[in-house]
Order: C-alpha cells, then structure tokens, then sequence
C-alpha cells in the first residue's frame, strides 16, 4: 500500500510537518511526563484509527522502556490497574479531546477538573497542545493514508 500523496517529499507537506515537529519539541520539552505524553498520543491515535501513529508511538514508548502490558492496556485504560491516577486523567482528557465532536459541550468540566488535580498549569498547557498536535498528525496521517508497520524508533531523530 502506497500513501496518497508523499508527505515527506512535498514541499508544502514537507514544511507543514517541520512546523509540527518543532510544536511537538515545545511539549516534549515540557514537563509533562514522557511516558504520559506516549500514552496520550497512543490513546488518540488508536480513537482516530491512525495506523502510522500507533505503530510510530508504541514502538518509541516500547524503546523508551514502556512496559508491553501498559501498551497492550492503553486502549482499555479504564478497566487496567496499570496506569496511575495522573495518567488515567490525562488519557480521559486525551479521548474528550480527540472525540471532541462527539460532545456537545465539549470537554466536559470535571474531566478539565480532574487532570488540573495532577498537573500544573504549565503541564495542562503541554497536554492540550499535545492531544491538539497529535490529532493534527493523526488526520494527516489517515487522509493520505500512510502506510503503518516499518516504523523504526528513532527514524525521524
């Protein structure tokens, strides 16, 4: 299967991502933890059927020392007892996000309520830049239908 369009060799493409990725280094430059910034951009991915983005950020986690039983959970978080309360709140704020349509009234007040218990302003900033950024990515990604499955962690270092 090919993609649609060559992101990486268009030049509008091309230059688009430069500009997400420099966006993704502000976060992950953040001090929203890193193993909760994979969970959340594997959670949104998975909502958003992104197979390029699954592959890409289960194999970056697994290569980060994310365990595979918490990456095999992610998708059923709310019946795992793998995940702490930080990262429960922050995937619940990931899928209000991401199913942000779904909601009338947006990202319910006591979901925004109870990850602004675990982070702090400057975290919360991180974590809604990074579900904006990642949905981003992830409808790119489905709309030219990047093939999934070669990623190597590291490749786009």
């Amino acid at each position: 299967m090919d993609a649609r369009l060559n992101a990486f060799g268009n030049p509008i493409a091309g230059t688009f991502l430069k500009h997400l990725v420099s966006a993704g280094q502000v976060v992950s430059d953040s001090t929203l933890p890193a193993a909760t910034q994979e969970l959340v951009k594997i959670r949104a991915s998975q909502i958003n059927g992104c197979g390029f983005c699954t592959d890409m950020h289960t194999k970056e986690a697994l290569a980060a020392g994310e365990s595979q039983v918490r990456l095999s959970l992610v998708a059923a978080w709310r019946e795992a007892t793998v995940f702490t309360e930080a990262e429960r709140a922050a995937l619940e704020l990931a899928e209000q996000g991401t199913r942000i349509a779904d909601a009338a009234g947006g990202v319910p007040d006591e979901v925004w309520a109870n990850a602004a218990q675990h982070y702090d302003e400057d975290q919360l900033a991180a974590l809604v830049s990074l579900i904006a950024l990642i949905n981003a990515f992830n409808r790119l990604n489905v709309i030219i239908r990047q093939p999934a499955g070669d990623y190597r962690p590291g490749q786009f270092a």
